[in-house]
């Protein structure tokens, strides 16, 4: 299982350090961003849809310590089934967003989540979301190391050709 993980937080600790920031030097000074406009996108993580987006606010997800971190997901996106090793405190910033537990994706037992709608998930906790015809985007606060474990490895899109 723990294979599953490595990739991501690689990939995590990557973007935290292009962005150029460590979780030290952030923890150093006040870091504030003080609009949306404010925020830099860089591509998601290969373990994250195609089209994903990703910003590192606070932290190194790939590192032990706390973390803030934005996702921006395009329309028509789901995120298969999968666990996270660590809790997840997720809130969404803005579009419509679609959160279900469990390991089998059965859109009908999802919930609806508008922008400042949360949900807190203990680690290793099975669940999976998706957007519809908005593009979204989502807070993910946490303690690293921090990444994606699907499931089903064969969901996770950075095994597709």
């Amino acid at each position: 299982m723990h294979r599953h993980i490595y990739p991501s937080v690689v990939i995590f600790a990557l973007l935290s350090v292009m962005q150029g920031a460590t979780a030290a030097e952030q923890h150093e000074s006040m870091l504030m961003v003080p609009n949306e406009n404010s925020v830099k996108w860089r591509p998601g993580p290969a373990d994250l849809p195609k089209g994903s987006q990703i910003s590192i606010l606070a932290g190194d997800p790939g590192q032990p310590g706390p973390f803030v971190l934005r996702v921006r997901f395009p329309p028509s996106t789901m995120v298969a089934p999968h666990r996270h090793a660590t809790a997840e405190n997720l809130t969404v910033i803005s579009g419509d967003f679609y959160h279900a537990m469990g390991e089998v994706i059965d859109k009908s037992t999802g919930e609806q989540m508008k922008p400042g709608g949360f949900v807190y998930l203990p680690g290793q906790m099975p669940h999976y979301v998706w957007t519809t015809d908005t593009e979204s985007v989502v807070q993910v606060t946490g303690t690293g190391p921090f990444g994606l474990i699907y499931v089903n490895p064969d969901d996770n899109p950075s095994k597709a050709n």
